[in-house]
């Protein structure tokens, strides 16, 4: 299958003009939210791998106070479209007392986020936010408290801009939903 052939099943959802202006505009509030922390206690953000390295990088880029950022590792898909049901999460982070923003690239059924946020709150940070490119609250099964949030999406496999399908389609600079 040829690259063209590959990329007309998707079809479009978020210009990266449309994604560049709401990232932006995520990264100021959170500016405003956080002002008040110092250089000696600044913000973390802690990106989940693969899907929210974009997002997180181009974020960072527009928040306009001190920040850190680090990763962690977690899954819960395995070659299908649909949550496998376990997460698999991986990191050697050390918060306690720091105020952690959790960056993910999309929240579905609530499951990894969930797993990850608990695991977090059980090393004692000084707070704990949440912060998603894609929200799709039609697939939620486990409840999930938002921060700040890009964009709330249909109940549909998205592709593009760090997220992926089998480890294809991360390289498209705006997003769409992959067709069957």
């Amino acid at each position: 299958m040829s690259a063209k052939q590959t990329y007309n099943t998707i079809t479009p959802l978020f210009s990266v003009e449309v994604i560049e202006k709401r990232v932006s505009e995520i990264g100021k509030t959170i500016s405003d939210d956080f002002a008040m922390l110092t250089d000696e206690s600044p913000i973390l953000l802690i990106v989940v791998l693969k899907g929210a390295f974009m997002f997180a990088a181009d974020l960072l880029r527009t928040i306009t106070i001190p920040c850190g950022i680090d990763f962690i590792h977690a899954s819960s898909y395995g070659s299908e479209k649909t949550s496998s049901g376990s997460v698999s999460i991986k990191h050697n982070l050390a918060i306690t007392d720091r105020h952690i923003l959790l960056v993910e690239d999309i929240i579905d059924t609530g499951l990894t986020i969930q797993q990850i946020s608990a695991e977090l709150l059980a090393m004692k940070p000084a707070s704990l936010g949440i912060c998603t490119l894609l929200d799709k609250p039609d697939a939620r099964k486990h409840p999930v408290a938002i921060t700040y949030t890009g964009f709330v999406v249909p109940n549909a496999f998205i592709v593009g801009y760090g997220i992926d399908y089998n480890e294809r389609f991360r390289e498209l600079p705006s997003l769409g939903v992959l067709n069957s």
